[in-house]
């Protein structure tokens, strides 16, 4: 078996008889999850409003996350059909855009409920059925909250978003600390700008979509916006047992967003002259 093969072998292994839910699946950074966790062996539910157009191999169930019944009714029927669950990424939310002016009560409610409230209440109800996966593989058990570069940086028109990511941050540790001995870990992602279907409904809405998708590639280091894909890996890693010992943490897939401050691009013409 050559080295590649081994390793994709290995890959497809990792979260082999295990069972995974994942809110917000069917599009953006929460299917790219869910496809990236079966390709590595899990048996995927997707929890979603709409489940109509999934890929073959995952299973869905109709969850809307600011109804305690649905997600009741939610997590009820992942635990007939399977009857644990190892894995959890709490990835639905919504964006909002403005400053502290520009949102009313009734909108920092609807968003907060999803991204915050939506949170809490789907990990209460997978709680029982984690315990039974940490009971039966031991160091299997996790809980992925999908934060954001809003959560650790101030970003502008962002206020009730940022407010929002903020306290998924400060959500993951706290049950960090309460499930960490009951074998359960809990972390959380931060991705910069996504390249997504949210963040392409933004640039469509854009004056000048072009100018918009280059300011958003421009801010962060690496030049590009961050693809679903490598925050579904950076997930799949928080999640798997390579992470073992981590728990209580925030992994930035930003590129470079939050961490590294570059100086300004020298023009061409200058670097010829030296």
């Amino acid at each position: 078996m050559t080295e590649n093969a081994a390793v994709a072998a290995d890959r497809a292994g990792e979260f082999g008889g295990l069972v995974a839910a994942v809110t917000g699946g069917a599009s953006g950074i929460g299917l790219a999850t869910a496809e990236e966790l079966a390709l590595r062996g899990a048996e995927v539910c997707v929890l979603n409003l709409n489940t109509g157009s999934l890929p073959a191999g995952l299973h869905g169930f109709v969850c809307d996350v600011t109804d305690r019944a649905s997600v009741n009714a939610a997590l009820a029927a992942v635990g007939e059909r399977f009857g644990r669950l190892d894995v959890l990424v709490n990835n639905a939310g919504i964006g909002a855009q403005g400053t502290v002016e520009d949102n009313d009560d009734a909108e920092w409610a609807r968003v907060l409920d999803v991204n915050v409230t939506g949170a809490a209440r789907v990990s209460a109800a997978a709680l029982p059925l984690l315990r039974q996966g940490a009971a039966a593989t031991p160091g299997s058990t996790a809980i992925v909250n999908t934060c954001s570069i809003a959560a650790t940086a101030g970003l502008p028109q962002r206020a009730l978003y940022s407010a929002s990511k903020g306290a998924i941050l400060a959500l993951t540790r706290a049950m960090a600390a309460d499930h960490i001995r009951e074998g359960i870990r809990v972390n959380c992602v931060n991705p910069g700008t996504v390249d997504t279907p949210w963040i392409g409904r933004l640039l469509a809405a854009a004056p000048d979509p072009a100018a918009e998708r280059a300011a958003l590639a421009a801010r962060q280091p690496t030049g590009r916006l961050v693809s679903a894909q490598e925050v579904a890996a950076a997930v799949c890693y928080l999640a798997g047992p390579y992470a073992g010992a981590t728990t209580g943490t925030d992994l930035a897939v930003d590129g470079g967003m939050q961490g590294l401050r570059l100086r300004p691009a020298e023009p061409a013409s200058e670097k010829d002259e030296r």
